[in-house]
């Protein structure tokens, strides 16, 4: 495993702890591991769409690798999601994206080492780059039914389902 896949994967690890602690073993949400988890998600994003899938579209002359327009559906899902209030479906549908979308960067198949195989001897300056990704910056949470309807559609458009997250109604926010 090289710099690059063993630092993005780490990345993930990281995250993943984190929106553990979200929910963790109480029944009220950690809105402060939850504030982290949204910058740190979107910091992660950005070093993939900024850096990772030009760099790697460049070098093998301006084609993407096959995964990566299903891995920016994710990306939009994601981004999306975390921009209402917090609840406990909506942590359990990023676990469930978060999870499958993983699975497709890493392991010795993933993403992650079909880049660094293409990046070759540029695979030193990749991995500065990468690293050199400023902090984003992260919008106040906002529930409003536009915001709703734009979650439904980005999630769907990705593959994902909706009804989990308003079977009938909105879950009302944990503070």
């Amino acid at each position: 495993m090289g710099r690059v896949q063993h630092d993005l994967a780490e990345d993930h690890a990281w995250l993943d702890k984190l929106l553990q602690r979200v929910i963790g073993k109480q029944d009220r949400i950690d809105h402060q591991a939850y504030s982290e988890f949204r910058k740190g998600l979107l910091r992660h994003i950005a070093m993939e769409e900024k850096v990772l899938f030009p760099t790697i579209q460049r070098l093998r002359g301006g084609t993407p690798l096959p995964l990566t327009d299903k891995l920016r559906l994710d990306h939009g899902a994601l981004s999306t999601l975390i921009m209402p209030t917090p609840t406990r479906a909506i942590i359990k549908l990023l676990r469930a994206i978060l999870d499958a979308h993983n699975a497709l960067e890493e392991g010795s198949k993933g993403l992650y080492a079909q880049c660094e195989e293409v990046a070759g001897v540029e695979i030193e300056d990749l991995f500065r780059r990468l690293q050199a990704v400023s902090p984003v910056s992260v919008a106040v949470c906002s529930d409003s039914p536009a915001m709703f309807a734009t979650i439904r559609r980005v999630l769907m458009r990705a593959g994902y389902p909706t009804e989990s997250l308003w079977p009938h109604q909105r879950e009302q926010p944990q503070s």
